[in-house]
C-alpha cells in the first residue's frame, strides 16, 4: 500500500496555504509533517481525511481497497476529542467503534490506553490527558490502515506518550501507514519528514 501525493494545493479562506506539494508513504512507514504555525500541517491531514477540498494536484492510496475512498480507509485524530460528556468512557468508544465500522469489543482498546478501570465513568470527569487517550483508543477499536494524527501527543504525559509510540509502532509493523503533524518528536525514530513552509 502507498499513499502518494503530487502537486497538491490547498486554499483556505481565499489564501493559498501550500502548492506543488508531493510525498509518498509506503506500508510500514510514517511521515512526520513539520513546520511553523500556519504552514498547513493540519490542512494537509484534513485534506487526506476528506475534510478539506483539494484545490489542485492528486492524492491516491494505491494497492488498497478499490471500493473505498481514502477517508473510508483512514482514521483522523484531530485537535478535538469529540466525546459526549454524559456518556461513559465505554459508551463513547462503543459509539465511535460502531460509527467507524469496528467489530471487536472495546474493552481491549480501553485496556491498551490504560482506561479499562474507568470504563463506567462519565466522560465529563476525564482529565484532558484521559480524554486524549480515549480518542486514541478509537484507532484500535476499528481497524483502518491509514492513521492521520494531528499533534497526537497533545495533553499526554510521558507514560501516555510512550504508550502511544508503542501503539504506532505496532500499527506500522502490522502493515499500516501513519501521517502525523507535530512540532516535535512523537516517538517514531525512523519516520520520514515533510517540512512545510520553508519557502514562505
Amino acid at each position: 500500500m502507498r499513499l502518494e501525493a503530487s502537486g497538491l494545493a490547498c486554499v483556505r479562506g481565499g489564501r493559498e496555504v501550500f502548492t506543488g506539494l508531493g510525498f509518498s508513504v509506503d506500508t510500514g512507514e510514517a511521515l512526520l509533517v513539520t513546520g511553523r504555525n500556519g504552514a498547513g500541517k493540519s490542512s494537509l491531514l484534513r485534506m487526506v481525511a476528506g475534510l478539506v477540498r483539494i484545490a489542485g494536484g492528486r492524492l491516491a492510496l494505491m494497492d488498497a481497497d478499490p471500493d473505498q475512498t481514502i477517508p473510508e480507509q483512514a482514521h483522523y485524530l484531530g485537535h478535538q476529542d469529540a466525546l459526549k460528556p454524559s456518556l461513559t468512557v465505554a459508551e463513547n468508544l462503543s459509539f465511535w467503534a460502531r460509527y467507524l465500522g469496528g467489530a471487536e469489543p472495546v474493552q481491549g482498546a480501553l485496556a491498551a490506553v490504560g482506561l479499562a478501570a474507568l470504563a463506567d465513568l462519565p466522560a465529563a470527569y476525564l482529565s484532558a490527558g484521559q480524554q486524549r487517550r480515549l480518542s486514541i483508543a478509537r484507532l484500535l477499536a476499528a481497524k483502518r490502515p491509514l492513521w492521520l494524527l494531528d499533534e497526537p501527543t497533545s495533553a499526554l504525559d510521558r507514560e501516555a506518550q510512550d504508550t502511544l509510540a508503542g501503539l504506532m509502532r505496532q500499527h506500522l509493523s502490522g502493515g499500516g501507514i501513519i501521517v502525523a503533524a507535530a512540532h516535535g518528536p512523537i516517538g517514531l525514530d525512523h519516520a520520514k519528514e515533510l517540512r512545510l513552509g520553508d519557502s514562505g
